[in-house]
């Protein structure tokens, strides 16, 4: 059995204080989706909903202002990949033959500012990244800074690198973001500017190398190929493969596997190896670049370059458009913005208009082949390969 992205929708991300209710920005997701898809919303059979700043039951709370026709809602929090995560939920419900059509939606609403300590009374699961680094004496931040600029420290002085590989990363994202409406960031950088604004860690991570506290909701339709069929579904863009690996003991090594470096190669060797493609089959990424230094540290994982390639991987431009990659076309969340549940429910949505040419001036020349990564610590990392035969 196939499984097909039947329609997509994506609500305009914003910065925290400006958005609308998390109720209406979910709802009007799901509502562009099942436009996309052209089909009404009592065929939809089961529900996945994508969030994490939120109380048990806001997944309900969503889809009922769309359907409530006594289906199964499923609330997933998975961290920065819960969006990916109800995707990939909604897959397997298909593909076990229980249900034909799925719907995967995913919302925030955030504050300003680093990601809040939820719970004060109990060890978070930041704890076990948190004593490593303890261990390291690594310099003190909140929590996502400390991890990834860590990383990024270790990948520059393992790699002899320069801080400017990070610096040049964002300044390609931004221009990509320029051409997407939905970006909250759309104004170019210079990696002068880039490398001028305040440090937030170490002597190189600077605040325009990390993605910003963001606003917004995604939808994704997902049915079978016999509903495709039934239902005339005219668009449909095939999952082809998809994969979820966490973290192994190796992962409390060092900061690159604490972030992901290990459980990311992994996932990305089997999603290739289930689809029967490799990397250089793919024509457009979309990355979880929540800090610049995780894009470049992506790279080697998900097969692109080699151990300490990133830097010539960037210098020949293959990470943007002319290259062998358009690496986040939609600005990523660096640009786009990062409201975590609808994180991965955008990068599908991107993907799913890249792979039928509807992206406009952004669109990657004759995309076939899709690739999503979306990572979230301590969760896990969900691969995703898309692709379109008849573009």
């Amino acid at each position: 059995m196939k499984v097909y992205v039947a329609g997509v929708d994506m609500q305009p991300f914003t910065k925290p204080g400006q958005q609308r209710p998390y109720r209406e920005m979910g709802a009007d997701a799901i509502r562009g989706a099942l436009k996309d898809a052209a089909i009404d919303a009592k065929l939809v059979q089961q529900a996945y909903a994508g969030y994490i700043y939120g109380s048990t039951g806001c997944g309900q709370h969503v889809v009922y202002d769309v359907l409530q026709t006594g289906i199964p809602v499923f609330n997933v929090n998975n961290a920065c990949c819960s969006g990916s995560t109800a995707i990939m939920l909604a897959r397997q419900a298909i593909l076990s033959g229980q249900v034909d059509c799925a719907l995967a939606v995913g919302f925030e609403e955030m504050q300003r500012g680093s990601l809040p300590v939820l719970w004060q009374d109990r060890e978070g699961v930041s704890q076990r990244i948190n004593d490593l680094l303890d261990d390291l004496e690594a310099e003190s931040a909140p929590n996502a800074v400390r991890w990834f600029g860590s990383a990024g420290a270790q990948y520059l002085n393992k790699y002899d690198a320069d801080p400017g590989l990070f610096s040049k990363i964002a300044v390609k994202t931004r221009n990509h973001a320029s051409a997407n409406p939905n970006a909250i960031f759309r104004t170019p950088l210079s990696e002068e500017e880039v490398l001028a604004a305040p440090k937030v860690y170490g002597d190189y991570l600077t605040r325009l190398m990390c993605c910003p506290p963001s606003c917004g909701a995604a939808a994704a339709v997902l049915v079978s190929d016999r509903f495709a069929r039934r239902h005339g579904v005219s668009q449909p863009v095939e999952i082809v493969s998809q994969t979820m690996a966490t973290d192994t003991e190796s992962s409390w090594e060092d900061p690159l596997h604490a972030v992901g470096c290990e459980m990311v190669r992994s996932a990305a060797e089997r999603v290739f190896e289930d689809a029967a493609i490799g990397p250089d089959d793919v024509d457009v990424i979309e990355l979880h670049d929540c800090f610049t230094p995780n894009e470049a540290i992506s790279y080697e994982a998900l097969g692109l370059c080699p151990p300490g390639g990133a830097t010539q991987l960037v210098a020949d431009g293959d990470n943007t458009y002319g290259g062998k990659w358009v690496v986040n076309p939609s600005g990523g969340l660096m640009s786009k913005g990062h409201p975590i549940g609808a994180t991965g429910l955008a990068q599908c949505a991107e993907l799913v208009w890249q792979l039928r040419g509807q992206a406009g001036t952004r669109n990657v020349p004759a995309a076939r082949v899709g690739l999503q990564h979306n990572i979230g610590l301590v969760a896990g990392v969900v691969m995703t390969l898309y692709r379109n035969d008849k573009a």
